[in-house]
């Protein structure tokens, strides 16, 4: 995979056709390597078919997990809130948040593609939320805990810090022709101003991830291994 730019460059909205560097592991879902298994709570999926209470009409609640594939109306369809898929292989999940149903380029928000897993922040401002060839999309406890791992696969994408993985300074060794990117960001919006720091590694590479910081993403680099002293 080609490196992606770092901070030096200019950051802005992925643009159709890009692959990007996202997750392979995430909380609650299994690694292709070394990445946590069920370390993260996540909302129920959809609930429908219960009573209003002043009349005998069924009433369908908002979806809290929602079909890989269609355009959602934010607060209709799906509620605000941060957003995991799993399993997706590499290039065919896309994803846009919009500011409006236009399907304009101007109209996007924010939008990417997933290979592995994914996590996304809907936010209340949003107005439509677009998937295509995704697996499905369930709701993540803001407060979820987990048993955080201590060892990433280079190429596993997206990793929520403090749920599957531990705060600390890592290491990845042999990688290759800027193959290997990394990402430290402070939530999952996916905007430039989301980006704490990254960069594209040839050879050694050693990043200290905060416990200030959201997520970690990481993708055609070798496995990250937690330093112990």
């Amino acid at each position: 995979m080609a490196g992606r730019l770092t901070l030096s460059a200019v950051v802005g909205v992925v643009v159709i056709g890009v692959v990007s560097a996202n997750a392979n592991t995430s909380a609650g879902g299994s690694s292709s390597g070394h990445g946590t298994e069920g370390s993260s709570a996540s909302a129920e999926h959809n609930t429908t078919g219960t009573k209003d209470p002043g009349t005998s009409q069924a009433v369908t609640k908002k979806k809290v997990s929602l079909a890989g594939d269609g355009d959602f109306r934010v607060g209709r369809d799906i509620e605000p809130g941060t957003y995991r898929s799993r399993g997706n292989t590499d290039g065919p999940c896309y994803w846009a948040r919009a500011e409006d149903a236009s399907g304009d380029t101007d109209s996007l928000l924010a939008n990417d593609h997933v290979r592995g897993t994914g996590y996304v922040t809907v936010k209340a401002t949003d107005k439509v939320f677009k998937s295509s060839g995704c697996k499905n999309w369930e709701a993540v406890n803001a407060k979820a805990q987990g048993s955080p791992a201590t060892r990433m696969t280079g190429d596993g994408g997206m990793y929520r810090v403090g749920v599957d993985i531990a705060p600390g300074t890592y290491t990845s060794t042999g990688n290759t022709d800027d193959g290997c990117y990394w990402e430290r960001t402070k939530d999952a919006e996916h905007g430039p101003e989301s980006i704490l720091a990254n960069g594209n590694v040839t050879g050694s590479a050693v990043v200290t991830i905060s416990a200030q910081d959201a997520y970690f993403t990481t993708a055609g680099c070798k496995d990250w291994t937690k330093k112990t002293a």
